[in-house]
């Protein structure tokens, strides 16, 4: 089994990488729901819906999020009366959030709401969440706190950030099957997502991380840092805001705890030495995904980063 934690557009694009590579059913995804919010009254969860999407082949090439040639007629006459518009939902995307929000009153755990809507569309992948509870990302700044998509979204990700919290997540448990999947995994893999607001959120669940220390399988993350920038989004100056060199060492600190292998991108290599002085091995490949071709290479890159020695100071 191949254990992914995944967040963003760049966890959607290796989820489909992998997909090429490895059988549907062997693949087990743990997904940042520190983005989630309460949008027309209904609970919008942004990363889950799109590793739903990317695996049923419904994801948007275009924008990278939503449902691939989606209406949003809805979203135009919610502007006319007078809504809110700067988070939006198409047509058919709304109806995922419509069926999760009423499993949800209907006391269904998260979990089972996903399970739900993946099975719906006829996804083989076990998808989880990372908790049940409620975990907000939020960004701190010098007017105040934004939400994630506040900050993302609505601000367009402009204001200058002095730090990032998780909300709620001293008393979150992870999702029921997280810690398992992790510990009888043969490989766990982080994606190409961003370290402080896709992945960070899932490790700041308590037990997530102790879990990952203990795994007796090999942990290989994806760095999304390119030649000193990120691929896409924030991740920058959102690293930066927590004192990490925007760097694939950069990148290695953040999971120096647990972390076995970073692959980074071949224009990368003169920082390999940075991230082995952590004790962390080092595997060089082309980690830009633009075409179907990209994200398999970079899948098999992952998956043959298992063949490297585990950190002794991980051994159990």
């Amino acid at each position: 089994m191949i254990v992914v934690l995944t967040g963003g557009t760049g966890g959607a694009k290796f989820v489909q990488g992998l997909e090429q590579v490895v059988p549907a059913a062997q693949i087990t995804t743990v997904v940042n729901t520190g983005d989630d919010l309460t949008w027309w009254g209904l609970l919008v969860s942004p990363d889950l819906d799109s590793i739903t999407y990317a695996m049923a082949n419904l994801l948007s090439r275009e924008r990278g999020w939503g449902v691939e040639g989606d209406t949003f007629s809805c979203l135009q006459v919610i502007g006319r009366l007078g809504g809110p518009t700067w988070f939006q939902l198409g047509d058919r995307d709304l109806a995922v959030h419509l069926m999760r929000t009423q499993l949800l009153a209907q006391d269904k755990t998260l979990t089972e709401a996903t399970e739900t809507i993946t099975r719906g569309f006829g996804i083989a992948s076990r998808v989880l969440p990372m908790t049940d509870s409620a975990v907000e990302t939020q960004v701190m700044t010098p007017t105040g706190e934004l939400s994630f998509q506040e900050y993302f979204v609505r601000e367009r990700w402009q204001p200058e950030v002095t730090g990032v919290r998780f909300f709620g997540s001293e008393t979150a448990r992870p999702a029921a099957g997280v810690l398992e999947a992790i510990h009888k995994a043969d490989a766990v893999l982080i994606a190409p997502s961003n370290p402080i607001t896709s992945i960070g959120p899932i490790l700041a669940v308590p037990g997530i991380r102790e879990a990952l220390k203990e795994t007796p399988a090999p942990v290989v993350a994806v760095s999304p840092i390119v030649a000193g920038a990120a691929v896409s989004g924030p991740a920058g100056k959102l690293m930066q805001a927590q004192s990490l060199p925007v760097s694939v060492e950069g990148v290695a600190r953040a999971y120096a705890d647990f972390l076995d292998v970073l692959i980074i991108d071949e224009r990368d290599a003169c920082g390999a030495s940075g991230v082995e002085s952590l004790g962390i091995a080092v595997s060089a490949t082309k980690t830009i995904m633009r075409s179907s071709g990209d994200k398999e290479v970079l899948a098999r890159a992952a998956l043959e980063a298992r063949a490297f020695e585990k950190r002794p100071s991980r051994e159990r």
